[in-house]
């Protein structure tokens, strides 16, 4: 802009200084939990890349096994699980290793098998026999006895007995069970001392059974 005197001769009028911005400063505490959110985004992310790529082959329960089971290739099936971060499943490459092994407890269909549910010692103990007891249908105190399932057999009077004779307990526990329509099997560990007492007991039909505690 210019301006133009009496002597028709231009002057240059006065140029506005420019205005200073004056930079607002960033506190110290704040750039930092700045640097921080960032820092955790990026952990974050990695995290859920890893998780995502860390995808394996692990072994699941295909059926129902009952406490005390021993495991076959059938009870099994091979499934792809991504991340499992907190889990300890059995890896696919880690069959062999668990079949005959026996369940100590109770396993669903469709969950992850793990080393924990498993065991390899025998129901049977090193002071014991295994023995089987045949009884009718409605002698057997449930209609599915688990292998580790703790009995009572308790002895009851012959037939020609005269008064109350006292009865005798032995405490058992299930191997294994056998049963069609009318007769059950069972396969039961019994205390070596009590071997000789229950056989003679029952090949006369004088023993009861009765269930104390299941696996």
């Amino acid at each position: 802009m210019t301006l133009t005197t009496t002597r028709n001769e231009p002057v240059d009028a006065p140029i506005a200084p420019p205005r200073v911005v004056r930079q607002r400063r960033m506190r110290p505490g704040l750039l930092g939990l700045a640097v921080l959110l960032v820092a955790l985004g990026g952990l974050g992310s990695a995290f859920a890349v890893t998780s995502v790529r860390a995808t394996g082959s692990y072994l699941a329960v295909a059926r129902p096994v009952t406490v005390g089971s021993v495991l076959s290739t059938d009870d099994l099936v091979t499934v792809q699980v991504a991340g499992g971060q907190g889990l300890a499943p059995v890896p696919a490459g880690q069959l062999d290793q668990v079949v005959g092994k026996r369940a100590v407890v109770g396993l669903a269909a469709g969950t992850l098998l793990t080393m924990s549910q498993l065991t390899d010692q025998p129901l049977l103990g090193p002071d014991q026999q295994q023995i089987a007891l045949g009884l009718a249908a409605s002698e057997v105190p449930a209609r599915k006895l688990n292998p580790g399932d703790r009995l009572l057999l308790v002895s009851t009077p012959a037939k020609n007995s005269e008064g109350n004779a006292p009865s005798t307990r032995f405490e058992a526990t299930v191997i294994d069970m056998a049963a069609d329509r009318n007769n059950v099997v069972l396969y039961i560990a019994l205390a070596n001392r009590d071997v000789a007492a229950v056989v003679a007991l029952a090949a006369g039909n004088r023993i009861a059974v009765v269930l104390t505690g299941a696996a």
